[in-house]
């Protein structure tokens, strides 16, 4: 019986996956509802006497295989976007998050707040396994995408330990606050410590091991897998609930470092992932227990509100004031932070705990608060993050670039480094391959096709730029994106001079790759050093055109604004809206509809664009 419900649970979890990606919404919507439809309140397949004391070590080893996933993808370029919003979120933010709900819960629940800190604890935690299904639908700029997978790994990490230290410490001991943080660190310490060992042994493995060269791919995977489990055991021998830290950290240290055959363990880890988290996700959302829920009344509701209208916008706030956030990114961050599986298993295992100590009533109390919070924000949160992401216009519109050879991804390795949303499309496997190594998003296909192009999303794409060294297939592309999809910009390489005729007659930006290299040659001979400086933008130097949009500076000269762009950055051009451009002097004054062209320093020249062009 057992092994038909589990069969049963992985076929609800895979199909919820498969249909969440087919409609555009974050599969953790579909899994709580399957798992709600086999347990207790529906089906009755599912109840919690299943899988009688074994879906804790389940749970567990899961959710090590989950967060080591997470803190593999967790690379350091990410948390390079955003460290001090992220480092702001995952200390004061935590802290404020655990002190404000376990206030709301002692309020509103009238109970003891030794329970309502370690409510408080639990839901700390996002997770990837609810952040993850969301920004695989919904595309956002880095910075964000990076704080949100951040948040959800470091948190899930933090409320494991935390959750187990307030129970040990303040419910079944007698301890103080001194002996809470004190555990909590030595046991956070304990996680770190193990998972940093296990990640060294296998990295020796790995690059210092003479591994049968054909079977090498084979083994690499499952060296990595056996790393997650003797990691999670190996910490969890140690002390209790550091298991969870040991395969996030492995995980984390193993994704930043030159391990060998990282696309085959990338692969082998999203399709393990992707099993784990269905069969656990669907187990737990069974075992959720309506009259705890419904037992909570008017007070849950305001648990709710309290904690995703109050306290994490206020979190946000917090975290990202002077950052380079937007307004609406902010409302999206603020309107997006779900549960998962870390509260979800937790809470299970210590209303359990508390009913032993004879604690009924705050073990309801506990899980119906945990999975209620759980219930509304995967529903509100996640189930709707598209249409709050469309609704604030949070997703940049993407660069679509047709062909993945030289000229696709030197331009899509200059576009990325300027913030841009970069998707290749090329039919070539190889090409593919290589494109994705490289850490683009690659879509595999004929983009000289209508269904391509549908299938790379070129209804929400600003620019299609065509770079296969065939003019007819560019041509196509061209045609295609401009008479049947309504693209705003469409660019392409053109190969042969004589084909220029034909793009210009479609109003295509072409460029004549033949005439470029005959300019870059020229600049490399007249012009060497702006020829170098023009090579390296993006890295050291940049130039950026933009409309003028900060309504104190319309009306100001080039001088008189002269002391609002930074050092290291000049106007280089000056585009009136009527077309006209010209290097400006000093008296030139900043009109509506202007565009100003920086040269200067990468830094520099940032800082210049938001002073010219703020965000709303």
């Amino acid at each position: 019986m057992l092994i038909a419900v589990v069969a049963l649970i992985l076929a609800l979890g895979v199909a919820s996956r498969v249909i969440a990606d087919r409609v555009g919404i974050p599969s953790v919507l579909f899994l709580i509802i399957a798992g709600i439809a086999i347990g207790p309140e529906v089906l009755g397949i599912v109840t919690r006497d299943t899988f009688g004391g074994g879906l804790s070590a389940m749970v567990g080893v899961s959710v090590a295989i989950i967060l080591f996933e997470g803190g593999y993808h967790l690379h350091r370029h990410k948390l390079r976007d955003s460290p001090t919003a992220l480092l702001r979120l995952t200390t004061i933010g935590a802290l404020i998050t655990w002190l404000g709900t376990a206030v709301a819960v002692v309020y509103f629940l009238e109970t003891s707040l030794e329970v309502g800190l370690l409510v408080g604890a639990l839901l700390i935690a996002t997770g990837p396994t609810v952040i993850g299904p969301i920004l695989q639908v919904v595309t956002v700029r880095d910075h964000v995408a990076a704080v949100l997978e951040g948040e959800g790994v470091i948190n899930d990490v933090t409320a494991a330990i935390l959750v187990v230290v307030v129970f040990e410490v303040l419910i079944v001991g007698s301890g103080g606050v001194f002996a809470l943080f004190g555990d909590f660190a030595i046991r956070l310490a304990i996680g770190l410590g193990v998972g940093l060992l296990v990640a060294a042994a296998v990295w020796l493995v790995l690059t210092r091991g003479r591994l049968a060269p054909g079977d090498a791919p084979l083994h690499s995977r499952l060296i990595v897998l056996a790393a997650v489990v003797v990691a999670y055991g190996g910490a969890e021998l140690v002390a209790s609930e550091t298991g969870i830290a040991a395969a996030a950290m492995a995980g984390f240290a193993l994704g930043n470092v030159d391990l060998p055959h990282h696309e085959d363990v990338i692969d082998f880890l999203d399709d393990l992932s992707v099993v784990v988290l269905s069969f656990v996700f669907v187990a737990l959302a069974a075992l959720i227990d309506f009259s705890d829920i419904l037992a909570l009344g008017v007070a849950g509701v305001a648990i709710v509100i309290a904690i995703t209208l109050i306290l994490r916008p206020a979190v946000i706030y917090l975290s990202t004031t002077h950052e380079r956030f937007t307004r609406n990114e902010r409302l999206f961050l603020s309107a997006v932070g779900p549960r998962g599986i870390i509260p979800a298993s937790v809470a299970t295992l210590f209303a359990v705990e508390l009913q032993a100590l004879g604690r009924q009533q705050e073990a309801q109390l506990l899980a119906g608060t945990v999975f209620l919070i759980i219930f509304a924000t995967v529903i509100l949160q996640a189930g709707l993050a598209p249409q709050i992401a469309r609704a604030l216009n949070v997703s940049p519109m993407r660069t679509l670039i047709i062909g993945a050879g030289r000229v696709g991804l030197s331009l899509a390795e200059r576009l990325e480094a300027d913030g841009e949303n970069v998707l290749l499309v090329d039919s070539d496997p190889d090409a593919v391959h290589a494109a994705r190594k490289r850490g683009f998003r690659v879509v595999e296909g004929d983009g000289s096709t209508a269904a391509t192009l549908k299938e790379a999303g070129i209804e929400n794409t600003k620019t299609v730029i065509a770079t296969t060294p065939d003019d007819d297939v560019n041509l196509l592309v061209c045609q295609l994106a401009q008479t049947t999809f309504d693209t705003e910009t469409v660019a392409s390489r053109v190969n042969h001079p004589d084909n220029m005729d034909a793009f210009e007659a479609l109003g295509v930006q072409a460029i004549d790759l033949s005439m470029a290299t005959a300019w870059s040659l020229e600049n490399v001979l007249e012009r060497p050093s702006l020829s170098a400086w023009m090579n390296e933008l993006g890295r050291t130097g940049d130039v950026q055109e933009i409309e003028v949009t900060a309504t104190d500076l319309v009306g100001h000269s080039i001088a008189e604004v002269n002391a609002e762009i930074p050092d290291g950055c000049i106007v280089g051009l000056l585009t009136h809206k009527e077309g006209d451009t010209e290097v400006p002097t000093g008296d030139h004054e900043l009109r509506p509809g202007d565009r100003v062209t920086f040269l200067g320093q990468s830094g520099a020249v940032d800082q210049a664009i938001k002073r010219f062009h703020p965000h709303d």
